[in-house]
């Protein structure tokens, strides 16, 4: 197999374990390609010794049979963006915090890594959202696998939010924010400010306001082949707009319309591993701290 390896650049400690997994990987025969910052951090700042078979620079066209995140979820979002419309599945092992994404530890890599070679595993497609700022141009890859938020730029006021669904107009949300998630992305941002949990493939979006002014503002669940639309006016004349924590500035009172994309993002799970496991798992969903 021919595997591309990202990785998170901030852990020196916990980066240790590329070095071991690149080492099963050559020893059982197989390509690896590295993206070029983290080859850099693994042979520059850790002094790790790693000869790949070739180095992914930005930009570049690639393929292989699947990509790899080293880190936490927010490697794993970053990978995403970095594999685009490539159709490249990715497994993610987690050596960051919560690792709602990434489902291998660092103690389970020999054995996962075993199935792996075996063909023992699934691949999930992941629905994504795809964000349009009518007469702005994203610098960003305009895609999110967990959410869009519109957030106020600054600490002083709140910003007003005209949202429609389907051209029909639902409220102006007078809040800090608002964030638009996909069910994978329900056990992230949205979740934190008191977003609904939605099983992937349920087909569905939340639109969860974040500090709303008002009580009976609450999030609200629609179907995904939904357009949303919004407009926003700040005091400051500008917000931000922020994809899978990827942010940029937009101008005051900038039409946004939020579809979902044509494409997926495609995410490995071992054999057996099903998401009510990880909400119990990750989350201690249920856990009754009585017992």
């Amino acid at each position: 197999m021919k595997f591309a390896l990202f990785g998170n650049t901030f852990q020196t400690k916990k980066s240790i374990h590329a070095e071991r997994l690149f080492n099963l990987l050559k020893k059982n025969g197989h390509e690896v390609h590295i993206a070029e910052d983290f080859f850099h951090f693994l042979t520059k700042e850790l002094h790790l010794h790693i000869r790949p078979d070739g180095i992914i620079t930005n930009g570049q066209d690639y393929t292989a049979h699947m990509a790899i995140s080293m880190g936490g979820d927010g490697t794993f979002l970053k990978t995403a963006s970095q594999i685009g419309h490539r159709g490249i599945p990715i497994l993610g092992v987690n050596t960051g915090r919560l690792g709602f994404l990434s489902d291998i530890s660092p103690e389970e890599i020999d054995t996962a890594f075993a199935e792996i070679f075996e063909g023992l595993y699934q691949v999930e497609e992941r629905a994504t959202l795809h964000v349009c700022p009518d007469g702005e141009k994203l610098q960003a890859y305009p895609f999110a696998l967990n959410e869009i938020a519109i957030l106020k730029r600054d600490t002083s006021s709140m910003i007003a939010i005209k949202a429609s669904v389907n051209g029909h107009y639902l409220t102006t949300y007078q809040a800090d924010g608002l964030i638009i998630a996909t069910p994978t992305g329900s056990t992230a941002y949205s979740l934190s400010v008191g977003g609904p949990i939605m099983a992937p493939h349920t087909g569905t979006i939340t639109i969860t306001p974040v500090a709303p002014h008002s009580l009976n503002v609450r999030p609200m669940v629609i179907r995904d082949d939904w357009e949303i639309t919004l407009e926003v006016e700040s005091r400051s004349h500008n917000f931000l707009i922020s994809i899978d924590g990827r942010s940029e500035t937009c101008s005051d009172k900038t039409r946004i319309t939020i579809r979902r994309a044509p494409v997926t993002t495609r995410v490995v799970r071992r054999n057996g591993h099903h998401f009510f496991d990880v909400l119990r798992e990750k989350l201690m969903w249920g856990a009754d701290t009585r017992d």
